[in-house]
């Protein structure tokens, strides 16, 4: 089993498999609208349009477990995504990443990316995993972690 294996569904409800991304370097971030660190949405969108003419996608999957801090419907957050930061890479329907309901995706990039001291469950906002051209889990990044300063990772994957 792979990360291709697995599928979700657009924040317009549109199903997607993760194999259409085959050959891309992936950034799999899980985001909320009224975070501190919400403002990395200027910085994934900075990262994604420089990179994605190499094959670097990131994918957004919005959560509501860390302090109700994404409250809103899809529909929502995709507007909010849009006005306030002009998002323009895929965002996905809003999901759980811990517990019994956590989304296959975030059950399989945690068994294959340990937090801090070896924990697997995800502790807030933001926490971001970076994902090779041929689907390893290479790299999970803190949410306090600028997306600007993975840039040195993200950029040796694409070469």
């Amino acid at each position: 089993m792979s990360i291709y294996s697995h599928s979700a569904r657009l924040i317009n409800g549109e199903e997607k498999s993760m194999s259409d991304y085959k050959g891309k370097v992936i950034l799999i971030v899980n985001t909320a609208s009224k975070c501190g660190f919400t403002k990395q949405f200027a910085e994934l969108q900075q990262l994604f349009e420089k990179y994605s003419e190499r094959g670097f996608m990131i994918l957004g999957f919005p959560c509501n477990q860390f302090g109700n801090q994404d409250p809103g419907s899809n529909e929502e957050i995709a507007e909010f995504c849009s006005l306030q930061y002009d998002v323009s890479f895929p965002m996905f329907e809003k999901i759980d990443v811990n517990g019994e309901n956590a989304h296959p995706i975030f059950q399989y990039l945690k068994s294959h990316a340990s937090g801090l001291l070896g924990t697997k469950n995800i502790k807030w906002n933001f926490t971001k995993f970076l994902i090779n051209r041929d689907g390893e889990v290479v790299g999970r990044y803190a949410p306090n972690m600028s997306p600007i300063k993975m840039e040195k990772d993200i950029e040796s994957y694409l070469a």
